[in-house]
């Protein structure tokens, strides 16, 4: 009994988070500064934490000259990526790609007094 009311539960909290995709939402499309576990929940495109024990949010892009990491396949930052148009000056390891630790410097490559 107690099972199948929480499986009711899971289901129509699911059903509510995927009816309303262009409104904020339960798992997606979250605001900035709301618990994430993925990039892609956030409105943004960034969840990122401070530490490893620490909870993650959703957070800005980094901005021209904020330090910045690659994108990463975990989906979850300790530095977010470059904002659009924006590209990471960062230097690329195996073991700093495995570690998310592979920081940078946001800059323009459009701009030929930044480009690298």
């Amino acid at each position: 009994m107690v099972l199948t009311l929480r499986l009711l539960l899971a289901t129509l909290l699911i059903a509510l988070a995927l009816g309303a995709p262009s409104e904020r939402g339960l798992i997606f499309n979250l605001d900035t500064g709301e618990l994430c576990v993925q990039s892609a929940q956030c409105k943004s495109g960034c969840c990122q934490r401070d530490s490893g024990l620490s909870l993650a949010r959703c957070s800005l892009k980094a901005a021209e000259t904020q330090d910045c990491s690659r994108k990463s396949l975990y989906g979850v930052y300790y530095k977010c990526p470059c904002e659009s148009g924006l590209s990471c000056d960062a230097d690329w390891s195996i073991v700093g790609s495995i570690t998310n630790t592979d920081y940078g410097v946001c800059y323009d490559k459009r701009d030929p007094t930044t480009s690298r």
